[in-house]
């Protein structure tokens, strides 16, 4: 058996022993992608730097299954995952959710032609890897949802990122500890609609989806 199918096992067994303490539904398929996703990731890391977790075998717990554990809470179709790095957490929220799709939205042109190449040999038909900065992107079509994952303060994403929906969308900021200081500096037209504790397993420490609309105008 070659290292990388050794490696592929080993990975299979963390993703697969993580699932076994949550109630999430990922299918043989997503499983199978989700890892090649990690082991292109991996590949690409030595030399291009997409991510500072090293080992793939964190990356499954750090990245994946961080990422995945939101899928439930995606009720509509269009979502915009802003400074999404590599792809997180648009790529494995487009595996699991193929009905929806996901614009990933990065400044730097090495992560978006990974993101690209990923798409490419995974056959993921679902995302849209554009290079822009936020401010300067104006999507084409109906945005339901901005995805924000390590990306900036709630007050920071609310001002680059308030273009991007109107008043039916919603804002979906991913945080570690609920952040308290910044929810009481919410800029003047946005309200918290609500917060969502995550169970994440494997992963120490607290996760948490911060729920964010913009008021209608008049």
């Amino acid at each position: 058996m070659s290292e990388q199918t050794l490696l592929e096992n080993e990975l299979l067994d963390i993703l697969k022993s993580s699932l076994k303490n949550c109630e999430l539904a990922v299918t043989e398929p997503q499983q199978q992608q989700l890892i090649r996703y990690v082991l292109m990731m991996h590949k690409w890391n030595k030399t291009y730097n997409l991510t500072s977790v090293r080992a793939p075998q964190q990356m499954v717990l750090k990245h994946i299954v961080d990422s995945i554990v939101v899928a439930p809470f995606l009720d509509k179709t269009h979502y915009i995952d802003v400074g999404t790095g590599p792809g997180l957490p648009g790529i494995p929220l487009a595996i699991m959710c193929p009905t929806k799709h996901f614009i990933l939205l990065d400044s730097l042109g090495k992560r978006v032609r990974f993101m690209k190449q990923v798409a490419y040999e995974l056959k993921i038909d679902n995302i849209q890897p554009v290079q822009s900065r936020v401010e300067d992107f104006v999507p084409s079509v109906e945005i339901d949802g901005v995805l924000s994952r390590a990306f900036a303060s709630l007050k920071d994403m609310l001002h680059w990122c308030q273009h991007l929906v109107d008043s039916h969308g919603v804002f979906l900021a991913l945080k570690g500890q609920l952040p308290t200081e910044e929810l009481q500096e919410l800029p003047l037209g946005f309200t918290l609609q609500e917060t969502i504790k995550l169970d994440v397993p494997g992963l120490e420490g607290e996760r948490h989806i911060v729920k964010i609309k913009k008021q209608s105008v008049g």
